[in-house]
């Protein structure tokens, strides 16, 4: 598989491949998008597990860091931007869903 995928590397430039990125970027980050407005319209996020949210935000910030380092705009872009979804649904579940905590204690 991996030859596979260096030989139609080999047939692409690399603004090619940055599009593929951001392409990918994109789609990832807007999938959160629908969630986000879905808890904003009903005025609840009973339905989201807060543990879930939280630790895909330290994910995500760590895939921001290592974007950051490498000098990856695509994971730069991509996880900014989810990053800020992510939270915002977190803080949500937190201001609508007062058992929230509860669900994180042991």
């Amino acid at each position: 598989m991996n030859l596979v995928l260096q030989s139609a590397a080999m047939h692409l430039d690399n603004a090619r491949i940055g599009n593929l990125g951001y392409a990918a970027a994109l789609l990832t980050t807007a999938a959160y998008v629908p969630q986000l407005v879905r808890v904003l319209r009903l005025r609840s996020a009973r339905d989201i597990s807060l543990p879930t949210f939280m630790m895909f935000s330290v994910g995500v910030s760590l895939w921001l860091i290592y974007g950051l380092l490498t000098g990856s705009g695509p994971i730069v872009a991509s996880n900014s931007v989810t990053l800020v979804l992510a939270v915002s649904i977190v803080v949500l579940k937190l201001r609508y869903d007062r058992n929230a905590l509860e669900e994180i204690e042991p």
